[in-house]
């Protein structure tokens, strides 16, 4: 396979043509011409017209100095002396690619993408045109680049077409098919781009067995690869494979090359150390997370509730609440979930509070649900059901009747419902419950025992205590 493979764009790939074309051509005049570039002559052009005069029919010459033009990013020079290669020879497929890679460079895909064609027409079985066709028609079409790739599969039988098909996908975020077309190639023939692509596939699309078969394959050769040790740790840790996650943390942290540690390493390596209820660690290194750099505040909010999930794992509920308070002071978006999260904080810290405490922390509590009604009216029957908890909660005896009119209003709004789900047929049947118990115990009234004993009958008609109820005088 040659020494590069990776096509984001064309422009990724101007040294490869150089090179080649360096081998074959006359280097002596291209290392000068290269030298003539690189000193930034006033006067370019006469600079330049021994070596044109020299080399005018020497298409392969004129490419390679258009290369060292394209290079030095001076595009105006590098067109001509295209240009002038094709004067010299127009069926010359590198002048084709480098023209190619202009327009890819202008962003003009489709143009750049015809001309790579012209390379493909004029020199079918040269891979690069295919490569550099389908590394900018796969924005267009990513499916009409693969099929370009299957083109030079005809032509080139031997030549590991899938894998450039599975790089195609990869970076068109196509990750099933890049994993699929990766598959197809011995791994022993993968080279490390197609390694690190395929794991990474494999962690986006949550295979994540795969992801950690592929980047322990790499390591083998790569030991000291950062990126294979990250998706390693990465795999590891959303297997719960925690031992073998922390394994990878230390050789990312300590035993990699130039790894460039970002907070997602951090959490990752907090959600093994958490994972392994080692929470003192974690927190630590949730708290090195967020004094890294952040290109979004969500990211950074996001770590800052995976903290407040870590003291909670801890029943620290305190610092629990403290930091998702904070979370959702820096979220740019907060979902009733969110809030709802908050909320059972406070009812977690209320088990281990007494009196006044414990009430406080619930009365918090209910705020929060009470807030939310007129943020998610969509699920007024949710929050209705959660504030008839906490209420029974502050009131456990139900001498206050704390809970009544939370649960009244539960029932109002399933009973509404044409179609009643299990879930919403259990809660009418606990509501019903409670005002049975209420208005037999705690204020006797038959009659209202017996109308919530009615509508307990509507989607239970077996239920025991009903029949009970119904026969009261």
């Amino acid at each position: 396979m040659k020494t590069i493979k990776y096509l984001v764009m064309g422009v990724v790939l101007a040294g490869f043509s150089t090179n080649a074309m360096a081998q074959d051509g006359t280097k002596a005049d291209i290392d000068a011409v290269k030298n003539i570039i690189s000193s930034k002559p006033a006067d370019m052009e006469d600079a330049m017209k021994p070596f044109y005069k020299k080399n005018k029919k020497n298409a392969e010459n004129l490419t390679a100095f258009a290369r060292a033009f394209y290079e030095a990013k001076d595009t105006a020079n590098a067109a001509l002396y295209a240009d002038y290669a094709l004067k010299a020879n127009k069926s010359y497929a590198p002048a084709y690619i480098l023209k190619g890679d202009l327009r890819a460079l202008a962003e003009d895909g489709g143009g750049a993408a015809a001309l790579y064609d012209q390379a493909i027409y004029f020199d079918p079985k040269n891979p690069e045109g295919y490569r550099k066709y389908a590394s900018v028609y796969r924005k267009i079409d990513p499916r009409g680049a693969v099929a370009k790739l299957n083109d030079l599969r005809a032509q080139v039988p031997d030549y590991p077409v899938d894998a450039i098909i599975g790089h195609i996908n990869y970076i068109s975020n196509n990750f099933d098919e890049a994993i699929a077309a990766y598959d197809k190639v011995p791994q022993q023939k993968l080279e490390k781009m197609d390694i690190i692509e395929s794991a990474f596939s494999a962690y986006l699309t949550q295979k994540y067995d795969k992801g950690i078969q592929m980047a322990e394959f790499g390591l083998q050769k790569e030991p000291r690869n950062s990126t294979l040790n990250r998706l390693a740790m990465f795999c590891n840790t959303e297997k719960g494979n925690f031992d073998k996650a922390l394994d990878f943390a230390d050789r990312l942290f300590n035993k990699s090359d130039s790894a460039n540690i970002s907070y997602m390493d951090y959490v990752y390596y907090g959600n093994a150390l958490n994972g392994l209820k080692r929470h003192d660690e974690a927190i630590s290194m949730f708290q090195k997370a967020l004094d890294q750099q952040f290109d979004n505040k969500d990211k950074r909010a996001g770590v800052i509730q995976t903290l407040a999930n870590a003291y909670k794992g801890m029943e620290d509920y305190p610092n629990a609440i403290k930091y998702y308070e904070q979370y959702l002071s820096e979220v740019s978006k907060a979902s009733a979930s969110d809030y709802h999260s908050l909320a059972q904080l406070h009812v977690k810290n209320s088990d281990k509070l007494e009196g006044a405490a414990k009430t406080d922390a619930l009365k918090k509590a209910d705020g929060i649900y009470e807030s939310m009604q007129s943020k998610y009216a969509d699920i007024d029957d949710f929050i209705a059901f959660q504030r008839a908890h906490v209420s029974l909660f502050m009131d456990p005896d139900f001498k206050q009747g704390l809970a009544n009119p939370h649960y009244a209003k539960l029932i109002e709004l399933l009973a509404a419902k044409d179609e009643k789900t299990e879930s919403d047929k259990k809660k009418i049947v606990e509501g019903c419950g409670y005002f049975i118990n209420y208005y037999v115990h705690i204020t006797p009234d038959n009659a209202k025992a017996k109308e919530y004993a009615a509508i307990l009958q509507s989607v239970d008609p077996d239920n025991e205590t009903a029949k009970v109820v119904m026969q009261l005088k």
